[in-house]
């Protein structure tokens, strides 16, 4: 069992605190590492639907979910999305269901899985939330050949 680092976090602060109050530990801590914001997505012109893929991020860790380069990412990734509380909303559209930022901007709880709930980081993926063991990288598969690996979002 992995505990998650709690400096700078004050207690349960994610049920007393505005996201947009919340410190830098604490906004970072919100996230729940599942690894679907890094999963390169489809969208519908039409519909504006948002479909995952398996393909994922280049940087992103297929075991841990999370980002191999995380604090140097756009210099590898310049499109990658800071989402900030001023960014927020306007990603809420392919944000995963299960998203910590988007339960709590909903007025949401957190799942009894999340880091911060569970005190570890091993839990969400014990829950099968996370993308674990189910991506490809996205520089072994041709862009065009996306849609051959859209999924249903792991819930």
């Amino acid at each position: 069992m992995s505990d998650i680092p709690r400096e700078g976090l004050a207690d349960r602060f994610w049920e007393t605190k505005k996201l947009s109050k919340m410190n830098k530990a604490e906004w970072e801590a919100v996230c729940d590492g599942c690894g679907k914001c890094c999963l390169n997505k489809l969208e519908d012109e039409d519909t504006g639907e948002v479909a995952l893929t398996r393909v994922a991020c280049r940087l992103l860790d297929n075991e841990t979910c999370l980002c191999s380069q995380y604090p140097i990412r756009h210099q590898f990734v310049p499109e990658c999305i800071v989402l900030t509380p001023k960014t927020l909303e306007d990603n809420l559209y392919w944000l995963p269901s299960t998203c910590g930022y988007r339960l709590l901007y909903e007025g949401r709880k957190l799942y009894d899985w999340h880091p911060l709930i569970a005190g570890n980081n091993t839990a969400i993926h014990e829950a099968g939330v996370t993308m674990q063991g189910r991506t490809i990288p996205e520089f072994e598969i041709h862009e065009d050949d996306w849609e051959d690996y859209i999924i249903e979002e792991p819930t």
